[in-house]
């Protein structure tokens, strides 16, 4: 590949600088449109005189004079069935008479309908549960930065905590922007963001790692994570292409309900797959040449090299 990445690593820090800034300031312009799931909602359930399908109540929901938001629609009293007589609607808090004008509504255009249970119901995920998700979340990243410290070092553990970060912030900068509501899904999803992220940076790092064990002492830093780049992104572009196309297909073709979880993984596996290849190697070099004082000059000595293997590599390098 001649085209050399992290040689063009300011490139990388100024996109990813005004990309963050701006995800920074729609978060704490606009904040987030949270789902019934955190708020709470009405639950309207249904008999219909004849069999109607999620996409019938659907069509009927989606152009309600109220707008319902993300409303979740299950049928109900079948287990393997497309239709049934019986539905279940799950959305925002609706009040009396917005609750009798949606019934009318799915009376009237899917053939009769009776309202077997009107009910409030609180939030589902509760602030607790929030703290909690929050909290694990924060041990996770604690537990990875051990971990990538042990099997490489400080320095590629934080610049990796550093890359899922700028991932989760395009992803809520996204969200926020756009006012796309965050439901239940919306955790699952991030959780494998993470985890992509997370193992695209150790596929790269490990790349550099074995790489020491040939890296000539008159080798920069940015020569050896161009050359452990090259050697790994055909892999990353084969496994981003092959998640995003069960991901679009999830997101076009899949149901209304799948559809802001299947985005969270599209714009996070994109970040992802960005951030593994363009920031993570290049935050790892600059910090390498900084400690050392010298841009891309100093040896790289790999510790785990023993001291007579490493001469035998300085002997070749003389001859």
């Amino acid at each position: 590949m001649s085209f050399d990445i992290v040689k063009h690593r300011k490139w990388w820090f100024s996109l990813s600088a005004i990309l963050v800034l701006l995800s920074l300031i729609s978060i704490f312009v606009h904040g987030f449109n949270f789902g019934i799931d955190y708020t709470g909602g009405t639950i309207l359930d249904m008999q219909f005189k004849q069999e109607v399908t999620v996409a019938q109540v659907r069509t009927v929901v989606d152009h309600s004079s109220i707008k319902l938001g993300n409303t979740v629609i299950q049928l109900s009293g079948v287990t393997d069935q497309s239709a049934s007589k019986e539905v279940m609607l799950r959305m925002r808090n609706l009040t009396t008479e917005e609750s009798k004008t949606v019934a009318q509504e799915l009376n009237d255009k899917l053939g009769g309908a009776e309202v077997k249970r009107t009910e409030s119901v609180g939030a589902v995920i509760g602030s607790e549960v929030t703290k909690n998700a929050i909290l694990n979340l924060a041990v996770a990243f604690i537990v990875l930065a051990a971990y990538i410290s042990f099997r490489f070092e400080y320095k590629i553990a934080v610049s990796a905590i550093i890359s899922i970060l700028h991932d989760l912030i395009m992803v809520l900068g996204v969200f926020s922007f756009f006012h796309l509501e965050i439901d239940a899904s919306f955790l699952a999803a991030i959780l494998t963001v993470i985890g992509y992220s997370m193992n695209e940076a150790v596929v790269i790092f490990d790349r550099v790692r074995e790489n020491t064990r040939t890296h000539r002492r008159t080798d920069s830093y940015e020569k050896l994570a161009h050359d452990s780049i090259v050697q790994n992104i055909h892999r990353s572009f084969y496994t981003l292409a092959t998640v995003l196309f069960a991901c679009g297909a999830l997101h076009f073709f899949g149901g209304e309900s799948t559809k802001n979880f299947s985005l969270v993984m599209l714009i996070g596996f994109i970040s992802g797959a960005y951030s593994s290849i363009c920031v993570d190697t290049s935050l790892w070099v600059v910090w390498k040449n900084h400690v050392n004082g010298k841009r891309g000059m100093q040896p790289l000595k790999p510790k785990h090299v023993e001291e007579e293997t490493y001469e035998e590599f300085e002997e070749i390098e003389e001859e």
